[in-house]
């Protein structure tokens, strides 16, 4: 933790009173959390919660990696946000979010990607990492990035009604090195097997709890308190209210750090995880050029990748095929001629574009800017 002012105001003590007066935390722990620089990757289900607590904690400098925009249909369990944000850069919604629930902290925005030519120079900076993604890739790429710049990550995962939580490359006060992602999962799951929560779904309240357990394994890490979740593997079943704990231990064969590594620096995760990588920018068009490509009679496909009750409640007559079903579905969509996709606000759209892309190498395809929301209001 870097050396900063520690001192706290009036404000601050009256703020953190609850904690100061813990016996075995005190003063001197909230002055850990205050020097603390701690990067969250992902702000949706899992980083909402662990971004509300890390800021209301007191955590000195949180910086935010996502770039990904606010939609209606993450709103069930990114209890961050509130309506009047959708459309937005996540990472902005919840700047000034967090900004509004502690004046005393600074939150520091990525409105990236992060891939492996900057995951090293922005994680560089943080004492903690907090893995709050959906993606086999990005998540061995935290983790090798983390393992490479000595880093604890704290990871989780949700799916439908199971989270996870461990916490990787910890060293122990004694020098002890834990394990990492790849000593738990040494290659990734086969494309296309393994459903993230826009395909599988996920009770809204799972990633508050998940996310919860992932905020405190950070503050235990930053204030040195209790047995930090290193070398186990905490699973938790929400149907059934069970709760298991594995014990993980680091491996030999681990590629980063084992008995004979052979990767030194970030490599290609799109590839190692067998996703095709000549992605193509995404090409978006307005509302307006729709509707003249439409009045000229030119040939468009249109794709709806809302819900069936978003469909219902009111269409432009598109094709529905929803995000979650995008893939099975890619033999409906035409490669020649101009296909334009669309959700309510743009989101949504932008990923199953994306996902087509990667996986099919569709090149044909335009996202709808604002979505049916800006379509509609234009021809108002």
């Amino acid at each position: 933790m870097e050396n900063r002012d520690l001192h706290f105001n009036q404000d601050e003590l009256a703020r953190y009173n609850r904690h100061i007066i813990i016996p075995g935390f005190g003063v001197e722990a909230q002055k850990k959390l205050k020097a603390a620089k701690v990067l969250v990757v992902g702000c949706g289900g899992l980083g909402s919660p662990v971004l509300l607590y890390l800021a209301a904690a007191g955590v000195g400098t949180i910086g935010i990696v996502d770039f990904d925009l606010l939609d209606e249909s993450n709103l069930q369990r990114q209890v961050l946000y509130g309506v009047e944000s959708i459309g937005q850069p996540k990472v902005e919604a919840a700047r000034k979010r967090l900004e509004a629930l502690n004046p005393h902290i600074q939150i520091v925005p990525f409105n990236t990607r992060l891939t492996s030519g900057n995951a090293m120079d922005i994680i560089r900076d943080y004492d903690v990492v907090a893995d709050g993604t959906d993606n086999f890739p990005t998540r061995y790429l935290i983790n090798d990035a983390c393992v490479l710049l000595g880093k604890p990550n704290v990871y989780a995962s949700i799916h439908q009604f199971e989270g996870q939580v461990s916490v990787f490359n910890f060293r122990q006060p004694d020098g002890e090195l834990g394990p990492n992602y790849r000593d738990l999962y040494p290659v990734p799951p086969e494309p296309g097997t393994v459903q993230d929560c826009a395909e599988g779904g996920v009770l809204g309240v799972l990633p508050g709890i998940i996310g919860s357990v992932q905020a405190l394994e950070t503050i235990k890490i930053i204030t040195g308190i209790g047995e930090i979740l290193s070398g186990r593997f905490y699973m938790f079943d929400a149907l059934r209210f069970e709760s298991r704990v594995l014990k993980i231990k680091r491996s030999m064969d681990n590629p980063l750090n084992g008995a004979n590594p052979t990767i030194r620096s970030l490599i290609d995760y799109e590839q190692f995880c067998g996703i095709k990588t000549s992605e193509v920018d995404i090409k978006e068009i307005n509302p307006g050029e729709l509707r003249q490509w439409q009045a000229n009679g030119e040939d468009v496909q249109v794709i709806d990748v809302r819900e069936p009750h978003e469909y219902e409640s009111i269409n432009i007559n598109a094709e529905l095929i929803p995000l979650g079903s995008i893939s099975e579905h890619a033999y409906k969509i035409a490669r020649d001629k101009k296909v334009v996709v669309h959700c309510k606000s743009g989101g949504r759209s932008a990923r199953a574009i994306r996902e087509l892309q990667q996986m099919f190498g569709f090149e044909n395809l335009y996202n709808l800017k604002g979505g049916i929301i800006a379509y509609l209001e234009e021809n108002e």
